[in-house]
């Protein structure tokens, strides 16, 4: 976690109003006219104790030169950040007529930025400081590039999202120096790639006039620009982000709409500094911000605190289900057993209402905020469904959260069971042989390997009644003490829990933020699907294990397209040739609560590794914390931003040369999901 110094502001000063102004009696003027006088006033005293002094610049150039960030409160509300040395700054001048603070915030979420006042009063001091911050990053750099956005004018058919039949228009103002070809081209590709609610955009560039917002003072003089090799870009931005009288904004679609700009912002920032400066930076995303606010760490330790005052999965598993078992059986396998679960620990109500006084708005970054909001909205989901355990909306609930069954998932699941099914000698071979207490021992010897890598690895395992097979809960490792599993399954069910769901739960614990070790929003379906996979290179899938987890599918399906619980039952003891007890518990896990979907998410979350694994091959981005699919794009962009570290173990799955083989083949051939079977595990 980076600290601030004592010279440095809190994130909360930006939004912290100035002390009263003593009120004064002024009978001859209105209502009106005294509130405006009271907040010039107010602004006036606001804008004096932040005043852009010769020492304030001397001492952010000093910082600067020093490698420090720099955080400061500007006259106006303005403000400056700066990360660390960078050869590039993102400016933006609020005009004097009007409030635009929707345009100011498509920048700060930047590593390097100046929020000032526009006001003619103010632009010698501004003028100074970026003058200095000019000279001081020209030094470090051999050039530097300052970029300024502005919103254009309102009221036209390209500056309205509800216009669709016109495109939206940005504009581009830049020198007509061949030097800037790169970094011109760059910005107007990345431009151009941005979409408005599905619209594609207008890119318009010219070269050669002003490169600042109309009726503004240049920010650089013109001897400046040349002694320190200061490159100026202006962009005008369509405010498509509020309606077109100015009068309500959109603020979704502004969030959309500044983290698509950065994207654009970093390539045009990193095609300057690889062309035009001594920086080479790897990637683009290496540019970005690295210092995380104090709102990013209220944010996440307060979601972290509602997520931690329910356990879901234990929630929704029956406290009974080796007696409701034994029921099924008593009632010949003709009526659906009771379910009793254990009382929820909270009030969903009073949870709700902490949860919505999460400020999450106070996130300047757009990518962590989009991170954030997920998990925020997960939670949500998941009291409902809480709520409505062992009603109708229960099952609604769960596909929200983890979705249904596609035709074509449910077409790959029953060819899977239409597969060559395991034999009654390979299906004894299955039989166990370990009991749940050995079980236990020898996720200890599991343990004590990683242990040796990082002593502060600290799962435990233990038999308990409250769960049915084995699951991880909050880095324990919880048995059911009728569990019992052979000895071929033992490694790849270990591989499974601890060298996926325990390595991943303690990578995400050394991570800076909380959520990669609860688990990021929809994390389960790559989680479990990764799991599986770990089960495959360690050369331990078996037949029957692949039915199971198709037979999952099934059931979901069933599930969802009204079959009763004996019915879905039947068909997987009498159809598909399940055992009674496995044909119970598959039923059983998808009906509990009142119909959870979460068994579909093992096939399709295979299915999707298998994918990507095809595709990309790397998996050690996999393993930085509990992740989804779709956040591995942005767990990346933050590993280029030095915002996430290194994690510190890699599964011993991986370490094997059996794995790395079989790995290799799933990279470089289009192997099918039946030949991913072990056979000698029959």
């Amino acid at each position: 976690m980076i600290r601030q110094s004592a010279n440095d502001i809190s994130d909360d000063l930006r939004n912290t109003s100035p002390q009263n102004s003593a009120e004064l009696a002024v009978p001859a003027l209105s209502g009106n006219d005294v509130a405006k006088k009271k907040a010039t006033t107010k602004r006036k005293k606001a804008s004096g104790r932040n005043a852009i002094t010769e020492r304030l610049i001397e001492d952010v150039c000093r910082r600067l030169s020093a490698g420090q960030r720099v955080r400061r409160v500007l006259p106006e509300k303005g403000r400056l950040h700066i990360d660390r040395q960078l050869p590039f700054l993102c400016v933006y001048r609020q005009p004097e007529d009007h409030d635009d603070t929707d345009t100011e915030k498509t920048i700060i979420g930047e590593a390097s930025y100046l929020a000032g006042p526009g006001t003619p009063e103010h632009h010698p001091q501004l003028q100074s400081l970026v003058e200095g911050l000019a000279g001081t990053l020209s030094s470090a750099f051999g050039s530097m590039l300052l970029l300024e956005v502005w919103a254009g004018v309102e009221g036209t058919k390209s500056a309205d999202p509800i216009k669709h039949d016109v495109s939206p228009v940005f504009r581009v103002f830049a020198s007509d120096s061949t030097k800037m070809d790169r970094t011109v081209n760059a910005l107007h590709r990345a431009l151009q790639s941005i979409k408005v609610m599905k619209q594609s955009v207008v890119v318009e560039v010219e070269r050669g006039g002003r490169t600042g917002p109309p009726n503004f003072k240049p920010l650089v003089s013109r001897d400046v620009a040349e002694k320190f090799q200061v490159e100026t870009i202006g962009i005008e931005l369509p405010p498509v982000y509020r309606s077109v009288k100015r009068d309500q904004a959109f603020p979704q679609l502004l969030r959309t709409f500044r983290r698509r700009l950065a994207i654009a912002l970093r390539k045009t920032f990193y095609a300057f500094s690889r062309s035009q400066t001594t920086h080479r930076p790897p990637h683009y995303h290496e540019l970005g911000r690295r210092a995380v606010v104090n709102a990013v760490w209220q944010v996440d330790r307060q979601l972290s605190d509602v997520g931690s005052q329910f356990e879901y999965l234990l929630s929704v598993t029956p406290l009974n289900s080796s007696g409701a078992w034994q029921e099924f059986k008593r009632l010949k396998f003709k009526k659906k057993p009771e379910f009793h679960y254990a009382p929820l620990p909270f009030d969903p109500v009073l949870l709700k209402r902490q949860l919505y006084a999460i400020p999450l708005e106070r996130i300047e970054d757009a990518a962590l905020y989009n991170l954030f909001l997920e998990k925020h909205e997960e939670l949500d989901r998941k009291i409902s469904m809480l709520r409505d355990r062992n009603t109708e909306r229960f099952k609604y609930g769960s596909l929200e959260l983890f979705g249904g069954v596609t035709d074509s998932l449910h077409k790959v699941a029953l060819e899977i069971l239409a597969h060559k099914r395991p034999s009654a000698k390979s299906e004894s071979s299955e039989r166990p042989h370990l009991d749940a207490e050995s079980l236990a021992k020898r996720a200890d010897e599991e343990f004590s390997w990683y242990r040796e890598i990082d002593p502060t690895f600290t799962p435990t395992a233990r038999v308990s009644s409250k769960v049915t097979g084995m699951m991880v809960s909050r880095g324990e490792l919880l048995i059911s003490p009728d569990m019992t599993l052979s000895q071929g399954r033992i490694n790849p069910l270990l591989q499974h829990e601890v060298g996926t769901h325990l390595v991943t739960w303690h990578n995400g614990k050394s991570q800076p933020f909380r959520q990669l070790k609860a688990g990021l929003a929809g994390y389960e379906e790559l989680q479990e699907g990764l799991a599986v996979l770990s089960e495959y290179l360690v050369d331990g899938l078996s037949r029957l294990r692949l039915r199971q987890l198709a037979a999952r599918v099934v059931a979901v399906r069933c599930m969802l397209g009204g079959a009763t619980f004996v019915e879905t039952y039947q068909l997987l003891h009498e159809t598909h040739g399940f055992s009674q007890r496995m044909a119970y518990t598959i039923t059983m896990r998808v009906f509990r609560g009142g119909g959870l979907t979460k068994d579909a998410v093992y096939l399709r979350g295979l299915i999707t590794v298998l994918d990507y694994v095809r595709r990309d091959g790397d998996l050690n981005p996999l393993f930085v914390g509990k992740i989804a699919a779709s956040h591995i794009p942005l767990i990346r962009e933050l590993q280029f931003r030095q915002v996430l570290t290194e994690p510190p173990l890699t599964p011993r799955f991986m370490q094997s040369e059996t794995a790395q083989a079989r790995l290799k083949l799933l990279q470089t051939s289009d192997v099918a999901l039946t030949e991913l079977i072990t056979e000698d595990l029959e």
